[in-house]
């Protein structure tokens, strides 16, 4: 009969306990991001794992990466769970640490602007149609990874969060970040992508540009006077892709950058700061 000597005992239980320390490793939740109002996560596993945050399954690369980001007021509690290949869990939980915005006041807007007219409420709800079908793509382009940069060098004029109140009137939170430039000015590609939208003359947002960078993630410009990309065109990170302008409904020139996760409106200064994986 077969007999595993002392030295063969300790030899197989010191394989075991590295190889269950191997696979520990393995399961560790990697994020790169700041879990606070506003951010962007973006997570690393092995590829064919599982992935949820609260009930939602996220999309996951071939190469084990994924997305997803925080709105300006979430307050929510979430549970991050992964399952791997093999069936081991790990889970982590997240609560987005909470954030004060900036508050400005801008006087002397025009009625006409204060109180648009009923064809072009019929014009803004249009518009907003064509935004929210673009918001639903969820491409496996996976361009989220490589990090991004500004689009412009220019002046900060504007951040995300902001309230701003228009004639002493309260409006809706600005969901961009604002930089200087004249018209005409160049905009560059934050990230590698593809053009989903171009149009010249959206009511509230003027010339819009829409760039898809994958499982949900994208950017997108306002305000533009022209586009040097057409819808289709697969883009490279700092291409310039447009111009800066004064369309829409705004005081002055200047490019408004938003970044989406779907529905969801985070903060590209905040995505700027994600570490990529290497």
């Amino acid at each position: 009969m077969f007999k595993l000597t002392d030295f063969t005992l300790k030899k197989v239980c010191l394989t075991l306990t590295l190889s269950t320390l191997a696979l520990t490793a393995q399961a560790e939740i990697q994020l790169s991001g700041e879990i606070k109002q506003g951010g962007l996560i973006i997570g690393k596993t092995q590829p064919k794992s599982k992935v949820m945050l609260n009930e939602r399954v996220l999309p996951v690369s071939t190469s084990g990466d994924y997305v997803f980001a925080f709105s300006r007021n979430d307050t929510k509690k979430y549970l991050l769970k992964i399952t791997d290949p093999n069936g081991a869990v790990e889970q982590k939980k997240l609560v987005p640490t909470k954030r004060n915005y900036k508050i400005s006041r801008i006087e002397g807007i025009s009625k006409k602007i204060m109180n648009p007219n009923k064809k072009a409420n019929v014009r803004a709800k249009q518009d907003s149609i064509a935004i929210q079908k673009v918001r639903k793509i969820s491409s496996k382009l996976t361009d989220f990874t490589q990090g991004f940069i500004a689009p412009r060098s220019s002046r900060i004029t504007g951040v995300y969060g902001s309230q701003r109140f228009y004639n002493g009137v309260p409006k809706n939170p600005h969901y961009g970040v604002d930089y200087a430039g004249a018209i005409g000015a160049p905009v560059k590609s934050p990230a590698d992508g593809k053009i989903l939208l171009w149009v010249p003359d959206m009511f509230y947002s003027g010339g819009t540009l829409v760039i898809d960078h994958g499982h949900g993630i994208t950017s997108n410009f306002l305000h533009l006077s022209a586009s040097l990309v057409k819808v289709g065109d697969v883009i490279k990170q700092g291409q310039v892709i447009a111009k800066v302008g004064n369309s829409g409904r705004v005081t002055g020139p200047h490019l408004d950058w938003r970044m989406n996760w779907h529905n969801v409106r985070f903060d590209p200064q905040l995505a700027m700061k994600v570490v990529p994986f290497k």
